[in-house]
């Protein structure tokens, strides 16, 4: 198993990075890998939302099934994942209206077809980067939104 682990510090209040989070169908915005995700229950968000989600890393297309497995509104997303790579994945943030850390943290298993723990070795600086990116990628995004948002249950000044 190959743990992936990266976390990123925004200038905006946890209230408006998890309204972005908790968009699902959004984060082909800012997730570089992620090419295409369709849902395939009617839940848009919360526990047992399940969607698949095309993802592309360098030569390697897949078409994962995700389902989200924990969901603390406002805080925690947990998933699921089955595909090239089976794995776990969460977001978790702590922050206050100043400032949040966005933890990005996957648990992945390579098949022996992809090299098993080799491959792992090999991918996990790899994902590093391509997520880290992601992450900063999210935060233009943010930045570029902050403007215009209004976090829920607080009126625009």
């Amino acid at each position: 198993m190959s743990v992936v682990e990266v976390e990123a510090r925004y200038p905006v209040s946890r209230e408006v990075v998890w309204e972005e989070l908790a968009r699902i169908e959004r984060h082909v915005l800012w997730m570089s890998d992620a090419v295409a995700i369709d849902f395939t229950t009617q839940r848009r968000e919360g526990n047992g939302t399940t969607f698949r989600c095309t993802t592309k890393v360098g030569p390697f297309v897949t078409r994962d099934l995700m389902t989200v497995t924990k969901w603390v509104e406002g805080t925690t997303m947990g998933v699921k994942h089955v595909g090239l790579v089976h794995g776990r994945g969460s977001f978790s943030l702590q922050g206050d209206h100043n400032a949040t850390t966005l933890k990005w943290r996957e648990e992945l298993t390579f098949p022996w077809w992809a090299l098993g723990p080799l491959g792992a070795f090999v991918a996990t600086p790899v994902l590093a980067r391509l997520w880290a990116t992601n992450l900063a990628r999210l935060g233009q995004l943010l930045a570029e939104n902050d403007d215009h948002r209004t976090p829920k249950g607080h009126a625009a000044n």
